[in-house]
């Protein structure tokens, strides 16, 4: 079984680190520097950042720079997500250091469009985010139901050649009320790709229960900010179980 990663998310709006819960912003919560924090899991340990442009998302701007900036502030491999809806967008996070872009939206809308992303930049450098309210894709930063299965979605994609899929459970998003652990398991089971999971995590158990999943990454947002558990705690319990 693959080794999982535990991947801190760095979600920006307006400049600003944050977390939102179930993605609506009459609840977010501002933590502060988005780079000061993605150094603060670089220096604990993490492996791998998860990086959001929630403005961009939204369709209301975006943080480009702030992200760039990151990237050039960190050693370690960096997916960035968020509003990515065009090639020259990609094709620029890249040159400026991210390891792979994540799309979603444009996933959905224009499946021809990720075709280009892989045949340009190669399948390991694009991650499908496959969003899901009571099981059926969602998108546009969550709000626009699309009444399409999250494996359905995921086997198509996987068709088209990308490397990664990120599955999103969008309610329990920010919860920290526990996985979706049986959506997560018929995921992975049906792909034979890496599937990345967020989504309701608020324990260390909840890092047990995604380790017996067979994901190959969990991102943890909210948990970690609100100090539930440390990076370390959680990275200590894929060592040792």
């Amino acid at each position: 079984m693959q080794v999982l990663l535990v991947v801190p998310s760095v979600d920006i709006r307006r400049g600003r680190c944050v977390q939102l819960r179930g993605g609506r912003l009459a609840e977010e919560k501002i933590y502060g520097d988005p780079i000061e924090w993605a150094e603060r899991w670089v220096g604990e340990g993490a492996p791998l950042l998860h990086v959001v442009d929630l403005d961009a998302a939204m369709g209301n701007g975006d943080n480009l720079e702030v992200i760039l900036k990151l990237l050039d502030e960190v050693d370690v491999e960096v997916q960035v997500g968020g509003g990515v809806r065009s090639l020259d967008r990609a094709e620029e996070l890249v040159k400026g250091g991210a390891s792979r872009v994540i799309v979603g939206t444009l996933a959905v809308k224009n499946p021809d469009l990720v075709r280009e992303f892989v045949e340009v930049l190669g399948g390991k450098r694009v991650m499908v985010a496959v969003d899901a309210r009571s099981g059926k894709v969602v998108i546009e930063g969550w709000r626009e139901q699309t009444g399409r299965s999250v494996v359905e979605m995921a086997k198509e994609f996987e068709g088209v050649g990308v490397g990664y899929l990120l599955f999103t459970d969008v309610d329990v998003e920010g919860s920290m009320g526990g996985l979706g652990r049986e959506r997560i398991r018929e995921l992975v089971a049906s792909v034979h790709i890496p599937v990345f999971a967020s989504g309701g995590v608020g324990s260390l158990r909840d890092i047990r229960v995604a380790k017996a999943t067979g994901i190959a990454g969990l991102v943890v947002g909210t948990a970690l900010y609100e100090g539930k558990f440390t990076l370390k705690q959680a990275m200590e319990v894929i060592r040792c179980g």
